[in-house]
């Protein structure tokens, strides 16, 4: 390399500046590199709706919502959610039920539920105040560095780094990151620099704008034409920028057939709630469960229901299979319309048999009932068609 020697920082590599090379390495401009990305942010940040106060409540909701969320999806929800708890005080007086509702469809409900119970902490142990110290906002349920550090910075002004999936990937092409990105050495690394990067007094600005020019320029596919950042860029000016951020090892996707069914009896339908754990904890559905090797979806749901409820079961119709990935799960689940086979059935409503604990809670529902409960994406899937295919005779 003639005029390209490396210089080697841990795992980042930096050309020499050399007499006429225009590039300028990143480490050595970091005031420029800074005041590229804040001028980029003045003249391109999208209007987002918890940027009109940045409160506290409105950051701490719009990052924990946007985790695993596309942007436009996160601002909708965001905008309902607070026609419904505008303030820290309004959230912590309501029902799990009602959270869990108004999430319905984000996924990760463990999310929500971490939500509500912050909320009550705030109250009882902040008199409704919502801290500004980032220890204590890092020991509220459900907030890990990141959100930490998302609220103190952008509602607070600490200089504090904000690292998502966007930063990661900025900075990786920036300073030419060439390992996965989550793993050592390089997370790590990634979180200095990220910390470097912060200029005393414009956190707020700062991090949002790394997040944004990771969304919409620095993108899976970078626009390096427009980016502010270009000059600076090392995985840029090696050619490279498209292979960055190095993809980790990626989590196997698990197939799983299941079966379940609705139960109607007199006019109502039975439902449960599941368990707090999981990732469907506390929500609830239509009883049913995985098929077994060589067994019939309709013959896995009469099971299903009577290891869950106790009830016996006959199949009455089928509804059709609805499909659905989460986490690394991707279900198929076979959906049938039963009836109770016990003949005469004791009148409605009647409890599955107490000793069973495959759920915290039952009910038999009125139709117009069940669509005020928080049910897994899957579960409201079939509820919606069963509810259509009635509207439709």
């Amino acid at each position: 390399m003639s005029n390209m020697m490396k210089r080697a920082t841990g795992q980042l590599f930096f050309p020499d500046i050399g007499p006429g090379n225009r590039f300028l390495p990143p480490e050595a401009h970091l005031p420029q590199l800074q005041r590229a990305l804040l001028d980029w942010f003045a003249a391109h940040k999208r209007p987002l709706p918890w940027r009109a106060s940045y409160s506290p409540y409105e950051v701490w909701i719009s990052e924990i919502m946007l985790q695993q969320t596309r942007m436009e999806r996160g601002v909708t929800y965001f905008k309902r959610w607070m026609k419904h708890f505008p303030d820290i005080q309004s959230l912590a007086a309501a029902s799990e039920d009602e959270v869990l509702r108004l999430w319905e469809g984000l996924g990760y409900y463990a999310r929500a539920r971490h939500i509500l119970s912050a909320a009550r902490l705030v109250m009882t142990e902040h008199k409704g105040i919502f801290p500004s110290d980032p220890a204590r906002i890092r020991a509220l349920p459900g907030i890990g560095p990141y959100t930490a550090g998302a609220v103190a910075s952008i509602a607070f002004g600490e200089k504090l780094p904000c690292i998502d999936a966007n930063v990661e990937r900025v900075l990786s092409r920036v300073f030419n990151i060439d390992t996965p990105v989550r793993q050592k050495p390089a997370a790590p690394k990634i979180r200095e620099l990220a910390l470097a990067l912060v200029p005393e007094g414009r956190a707020r600005e700062h991090n949002q704008a790394m997040m944004e020019l990771g969304a919409l320029v620095c993108a899976k596919k970078p626009h390096c034409g427009r980016c502010p950042l270009a000059a600076f860029c090392v995985g840029r000016n090696m050619g490279v920028a498209d292979k960055r951020p190095v993809p980790g090892k990626k989590a196997a996707i698990t197939p799983a057939v299941t079966a379940t069914g609705i139960l109607r009896r007199n006019g109502r339908i039975f439902l449960q709630k599941r368990l707090s754990g999981g990732v469907w904890g506390n929500l609830w559905e239509f009883p049913g469960g995985r098929v077994e090797n060589n067994e019939r979806p309709a013959d896995a749901v009469i099971r299903e229901f009577m290891e869950e409820t106790g009830f016996a079961v006959t199949p009455v119709c089928k509804y059709g299979i609805i499909r659905h990935g989460y986490t690394t799960y991707k279900i198929a689940m076979h959906c049938f319309g039963l009836k109770l086979t016990e003949s005469p059935c004791p009148p409605a409503p009647f409890p599955p048999p107490a000793h069973l604990a495959s759920a915290s809670s039952w009910r038999w529902a009125a139709p117009e009932e069940i669509a005020d409960l928080p049910m897994p994406t899957p579960h409201r899937r079939l509820a919606d068609m069963v509810s259509s295919a009635y509207a439709a005779h």
